[in-house]
């Protein structure tokens, strides 16, 4: 069976994760700490931070993850979900998992489970961690899929935890306000360890959960804060013991990226006693740090097109600002392609006033709400003229043909609209080899 099993494509071993559970979303932690048990890798020997929240978690996961490399420690992160290949939600050392390898691991958990079954996520969460502990990581930094009480990055224990941000998504399964999905997201927090929370009016559920377990809350504006230094387009960050200084912005996203980077500076400073980072390292880890598809600005013959993954009211707010602060008026196109089971016109909501065409599709997954969906949440507030195309290749056809140069084309909504997207523009990140400093932008 073993021999069967590794003789097995990535390509079919996925197809199985997907069909695996009865559920796709299928909260709770009983399943994979058995499996974890069964692996030896439910307390693995290195170091762990989780990264919860709304929206930013991706960002500081990336900021995290160069620091600490770039600090000279052996780095793993998992992330979710990916824009072009399964390979990117597993890094170790800077490096994407191979196919071969993912084959191994999956395999090596298909042995150990018995007669438990993994959904999609939890099958990915338990490879990640296997990968790292055979790959000798030092720390690992670890992306919440889906709220955090219940999610399956929550069956290790963190020796720090970062929430970036608390606002209304997935609500059939975190619930109805801020409040209680502040409490559900703060299900990340350890007694006696710190959680650094990054939004600046977090919820009192929150808050109350973590004094609850006895976490050690640090507050973005209370705990650490940044400041502009002048018009250098540098900070400082302030934290509770320490002040760091000449800082870079994020060379991705908008301004709230300022407040992920302090953030990610004070989960720093919180482990400091075990994983000492030196200034230059934290300065160069954030300089250098890397993630597509947040804000993502490509010229292609005159026109820029901007990519961006937001899915969800609150990122979409932030996309309109940081394209709005672009200043002068210009025509705008959107494309753009949502899931079903989203706040779909209030994600479209804050684009409307700086849109002047808009094109819907379906993003590339059953889940992917019909685009006539999306034109009558248009329609309902007074947009007009909005152009159907049935499939993501067709409406980047149908954006080339209506823009012109000096246009902007925005393609935003889900992550199964923004990859896909990319590629039928000629655009796609080639993955990771040995010896290089991040993945490389090439055209098809």
């Amino acid at each position: 069976m073993a021999t069967t099993q590794r003789s097995r494509t990535l390509e079919e071993w996925l197809r199985t994760l997907e069909s695996q559970h009865p559920k796709k979303i299928d909260l709770g932690l009983d399943r994979i700490q058995t499996v974890l048990r069964a692996l030896s890798i439910d307390d693995p020997a290195y170091r762990i931070v989780a990264v919860g929240g709304t929206n930013g978690k991706g960002s500081c996961v990336a900021m995290l993850e160069r620091i600490y490399r770039e600090a000279g420690y052996r780095v793993g992160a998992f992330t979710s979900p990916h824009i072009w290949r399964f390979n990117e939600r597993i890094r170790l050392g800077g490096m994407e998992v191979t196919d071969e390898e993912l084959i191994e691991l999956f395999a090596a958990i298909d042995e150990a489970r018995g007669g438990t079954t993994l959904s999609y996520f939890e099958y990915s969460a338990v490879a990640a961690l296997l990968f790292f502990t055979r790959g000798d990581a030092e720390i690992a930094v670890l992306e919440v899929g889906l709220g955090g009480r219940l999610d399956a990055v929550n069956a290790v224990q963190p020796d720090a935890s970062l929430i970036v941000s608390v606002s209304l998504d997935h609500q059939h399964w975190l619930g109805d306000t801020r409040d209680v999905i502040g409490r559900e997201k703060a299900g990340i927090a350890r007694s006696g360890r710190s959680v650094v929370v990054a939004d600046r009016e977090p919820p009192e559920g929150l808050l109350e959960a973590a004094r609850t377990v006895g976490a050690q809350l640090r507050l973005i504006g209370r705990d650490f804060d940044r400041k502009r230094e002048g018009s250098l387009g540098t900070w400082s960050y302030q934290g509770r013991g320490a002040v760091v200084t000449g800082l870079p912005m994020p060379s991705f996203g908008g301004g709230e990226q300022a407040d992920n980077a302090a953030a990610c500076v004070a989960v720093v400073e919180s482990l400091g006693a075990i994983l000492p980072v030196d200034r230059g390292a934290i300065a160069r880890g954030i300089r250098c740090a890397e993630l597509r598809a947040r804000i993502e600005r490509r010229d292609i013959d005159g026109v820029e097109w901007v990519f961006d993954v937001a899915h969800n009211p609150a990122a979409a707010g932030v996309l309109s600002a940081a394209l709005q602060r672009d200043g002068g008026p210009r025509r705008t196109l959107a494309v753009v392609g949502i899931m079903g089971d989203k706040d779909v016109g209030g994600v479209l909501e804050p684009l409307i006033p700086i849109v002047d065409q808009w094109i819907v599709t379906q993003a590339e997954t059953d889940r992917g709400a019909p685009p006539e969906v999306l034109r009558a949440a248009l329609a309902t507030r007074d947009v007009v003229g909005t152009r159907v195309r049935p499939n993501v290749v067709e409406a980047c056809r149908a954006a080339q043909s209506m823009s012109r140069p000096g246009d902007r084309v925005v393609v935003f909504g889900s992550f199964y609209l923004v990859g896909p997207a990319m590629s039928a523009l000629g655009l796609y990140c080639a993955p990771s080899q040995p010896g290089d400093v991040s993945a490389r932008w090439t055209a098809d």
